[in-house]
């Protein structure tokens, strides 16, 4: 299951990350927002991240205008990890090295369709553990 949020800025976005998930046939849990009304994005953020940080859900995408706020708020839930991205490689490497296990991305900064792209490599790249894992430990570690 993969937790999905937005604020109203990038509303439009998280619908098309719906579609795409819907027509790869993968299950989410959309914890909004759910119209273009101002609202704050850590509140939506923060939701999703507890859901990934508790097991609710495996994985985590939360958006907003620059995918910089959210993924502050994600962030300040323990246990998660989440990576700003906007191109393929740091989507790669943030799993194979960081084990991230939410991302974020700008509605006004990142195209649709580099965006689907960026969601597939995530969800579709496994950590690769090793050296990498003392990494994620020390990370871990500083939650403490």
């Amino acid at each position: 299951m993969i937790a999905l949020a937005c604020d109203h800025s990038a509303l439009e976005l998280k619908e098309a990350i719906k579609a795409h998930l819907d027509a790869k046939g993968l299950a989410y849990k959309d914890f909004g927002t759910y119209t273009k009304d101002s609202c704050d994005y850590p509140d939506f953020g923060a939701a999703a991240a507890r859901a990934v940080a508790s097991g609710e859900c495996e994985k985590g995408i939360v958006c907003c205008t620059t995918g910089i706020g959210i993924s502050i708020a994600a962030n300040k839930i323990k246990g998660v990890r989440c990576a700003l991205l906007h191109d393929h490689m740091s989507a790669r490497l943030t799993r194979q090295h960081n084990d991230a296990n939410m991302m974020a991305l700008g509605a006004a900064i990142t195209p649709p369709k580099m965006a689907m792209e960026i969601i597939d490599i995530f969800l579709n790249t496994a950590f690769e553990g090793g050296r990498h894992q003392r990494r994620v430990d020390k990370l871990a570690a500083l939650e403490e």
